[in-house]
């Protein structure tokens, strides 16, 4: 008997657990991406692109595919669809996993202010400048930029994968980058640019963190956006190790669901 699994989202971890599940006798994989991104990196195996429409459409596509488990591997920000997947779950009976790598931890030395909103973090730039046009970094993502739309002091400049949409800062500058990004490239580009702040999202994980050691040892003020919650009732694994061994390959494997 084929089991098949749904795994939601392009992450790093996300394509890791696709890989190690490719080709695996016995099961089917579908690994499922929003499309935000113009050129994503495809995990292994099958992949669909786009969005399901919605928690009702989730399920629909649940019972039609006959899916057996759900991993819920995207984005730590990605709310709405994290959301969509615990209800589409629930309505089917499949059980469900979110993949989650952890967050940052602060260490001597670093200067943070939390936030728990982009909106509440551009709140926070105008104290943490040393003057009112200072320099900041925005490492937000494209669609975080327009939270900061109303700063019309400070020289922002924003790396993203994808050119950002307006509203936008008036003085904007953009850096379209793909990371992961190393310690010295990001010492070397909060040098050239002469960051005074550095904005960016609780995304946690090893490829994001060296961008926090190069602030750090530049003494700068770091915003750190908190990440959302994840849904009520929901099982966390930080790795793609514990997602295996929820998922059975250790030797054990959710009971398969009531199809309705």
């Amino acid at each position: 008997m084929t089991r098949h699994v749904l795994l939601i989202g392009g992450t790093t971890e996300g394509r890791a657990l696709a890989a190690a599940l490719d080709g695996r006798p016995g099961l089917r994989v579908t690994s499922s991406l929003a499309g935000r991104v113009a050129q994503p990196r495809l995990p292994a195996g099958e992949v669909r692109i786009g969005g399901f429409g919605g928690p009702e459409g989730l399920a629909a596509w649940l019972r039609a595919e006959r899916a057996d488990a759900v991993v819920d591997a995207t984005h730590p920000f990605a709310a709405g669809i994290s959301l969509n997947a615990s209800l589409a779950a629930a309505a089917t009976g499949v059980p469900l996993l979110v993949l989650r790598r952890p967050g940052f931890t602060a260490v001597p030395g670093d200067r943070w202010h939390h936030a728990a909103s982009l909106a509440e973090a551009a709140d926070l730039l105008p104290a943490l400048l040393p003057h009112a046009d200072g320099r900041v970094l925005l490492t937000t993502g494209r669609q975080g930029i327009a939270a900061f739309a109303h700063l019309d002091g400070p020289h922002v400049l924003a790396r993203c994968v994808d050119p950002p949409e307006p509203p936008l800062p008036p003085s904007l500058e953009v850096l379209l980058d793909r990371g992961p990004f190393t310690l010295d490239d990001e010492r070397a580009l909060l040098r050239a640019h002469r960051v005074d702040v550095l904005v960016t999202k609780d995304s946690g994980g090893a490829a994001t963190s060296p961008k926090l050691t190069a602030a750090r040892e530049l003494a700068l003020p770091v915003v750190i956006v908190d990440r959302p919650p994840v849904p009520q009732g929901v099982p966390v694994t930080p790795d793609v190790e514990g997602a295996l061994h929820w998922l059975g390959l250790s030797g054990w494997f959710p009971a398969a669901p009531a199809r309705g």
